[in-house]
């Protein structure tokens, strides 16, 4: 359940942001992460984890979200860099990214996951974080709509594929559309071994 105990505990140590990212599953296209500073104790209304949100209750949070918040910041990981170093590694990267683009810097961050290092502040992983603290669902929020998004985009660069309706994950249809027309260059190589 959503509150700002975990928030409370590290106020003194400047602004605190929420971090997450979406995009770490799919076959294709960069992960997406953000950043976001809300103003202490704000009670936005339904906000929660992004998996548990309809669209379009996501696109309502994402705009009242951005117009509320102290500071926000949206980053990625492209496909290569995630070849390179791996999904989780890309997926740190992409979250010290929106952190560091963030103004006023925070002194701490609250990372979704179980995992944080090489943050570009001193920061903590909450597991499940995303359900528990308000700052990292609105992170949550905001990375999973610029992602869909991106999506969107690319579904119209790459309509044989179907990434609209799937978003990049390894359903059926994706797969299938895979061995029919081959890999596109949003396709991460290293994931399609498991898949196809």
């Amino acid at each position: 359940m959503l509150n700002w105990d975990i928030e409370n505990e590290h106020k003194g140590k400047g602004l605190v942001c929420g971090c997450d990212e979406s995009g770490r599953g799919p076959l294709a296209g960069p992960v997406f992460a953000a950043a976001v500073i809300l103003p202490y104790g704000i009670i936005i209304e339904g906000l929660d984890d992004s998996k548990k949100l309809t669209e379009i209750k996501r696109q309502r949070l994402y705009a009242e979200i951005k117009e509320k918040a102290l500071a926000w910041s949206i980053a990625r990981a492209e496909v290569e860099e995630i070849e390179e170093i791996n999904i989780l590694n890309a997926a740190i990267l992409a979250m010290g990214r929106a952190v560091s683009a963030l103004s006023p810097l925070p002194g701490f961050a609250l990372v979704d996951g179980n995992i944080v290092r090489n943050f570009p502040v001193p920061a903590l992983a909450v597991i499940k974080g995303d359900s528990k603290c308000p700052s990292i669902a609105a992170a949550s929020i905001l990375a999973k709509v610029e992602r869909d998004a991106y999506c969107l985009e690319m579904d119209a660069l790459y309509p044989q594929y179907g990434f609209a309706k799937h978003k990049g994950y390894a359903t059926a249809q994706h797969r299938q559309a895979i061995l029919k027309h081959g890999l596109c260059p949003l396709h991460r190589i290293s994931f399609l071994k498991r898949w196809v």
